[in-house]
């Protein structure tokens, strides 16, 4: 993924800004109450949300620190996370553009870092995490949830490609192992991980990111044609319905940096 898929990232993200904020699978789902409970943050902590999208994990923070920079990399994004948390009356978060991979922040200014369901957009993994290192204080968290791949490279490519059909900026996820590695390379110690689960209605999940009716079904097609691994791990239910139903799976990352 190059420049050109940031700008192409931004594009469909601007495109669909209002679609995300108010997305059932991203405002609500317990993975959120998870992130808390997971980091359970203090009252002077000072917390930058990463790729905030439709803002709703700098809004389910905002209560519990002293102040959160809602950043993202596309401005009308932004400006959809800023209507929908000053529309809810909360005053401890400001917004700011930035780039996950070159952050313009100073070394060591926050106490707490998340980042949630957007770093399989990212060119760069490894850098976004080492700038996520440098832009935490020392003992700081991070806290990083996002897809996750099965361990079989069959599976995963194929997983991949399902999820890189219905939107084009999905660059690409990782599974377990590679996640753990690429944390301590970037110098965190990696405190508390668990697999969970996020089902998905399909004919919602598709038209967030608006496609034709050819994408759609060839979507459906490659999942009445996946190989065992590949279905078992996206589980769909009901797939020749319109109550069609499939499971995405994600890590969430607690880990600290030195």
């Amino acid at each position: 993924m190059t420049r050109d898929s940031k700008s192409l990232s931004q594009a469909r993200y601007s495109q669909f800004a209002d679609g995300y904020v108010i997305s059932q699978t991203h405002a609500h789902g317990s993975d959120l109450d998870r992130l808390l409970a997971i980091v359970q943050p203090q009252k002077h902590w000072q917390a930058l949300d990463i790729a905030t999208g439709g803002g709703h994990t700098a809004l389910k923070f905002a209560p519990h620190v002293g102040h959160v920079v809602a950043s993202d990399l596309t401005p009308r994004m932004l400006e959809s996370a800023r209507r929908f948390i000053t529309g809810r009356g909360i005053d401890n978060v400001s917004f700011r553009q930035a780039d996950a991979e070159n952050l313009p922040f100073e070394r060591a200014e926050f106490d707490l870092v998340t980042c949630r369901i957007a770093p399989h957009h990212f060119p760069d993994v490894q850098r976004f995490l080492l700038e996520c290192a440098r832009v935490l204080k020392p003992g700081g968290m991070l806290m990083l949830q996002d897809q996750l791949l099965p361990f079989d490279d069959q599976a995963a490519r194929y997983v991949d490609a399902f999820e890189r059909l219905r939107d084009p900026s999905h660059n690409r996820a990782f599974n377990q192992a590679e996640w753990l590695q690429m944390c301590a390379r970037a110098g965190f110690t990696v405190e508390y991980n668990e697999r969970y689960r996020k089902s998905h209605d399909f004919l919602s999940w598709a038209r967030r990111q608006g496609p034709d009716a050819d994408t759609i079904a060839r979507l459906i097609d490659l999942m009445r044609n996946a190989p065992p691994i590949a279905r078992d791990w996206m589980n769909p239910q009901r797939w020749d319905s319109p109550q069609a139903t499939f499971e995405n799976r994600h890590l969430l990352i607690r880990a600290t940096v030195s």
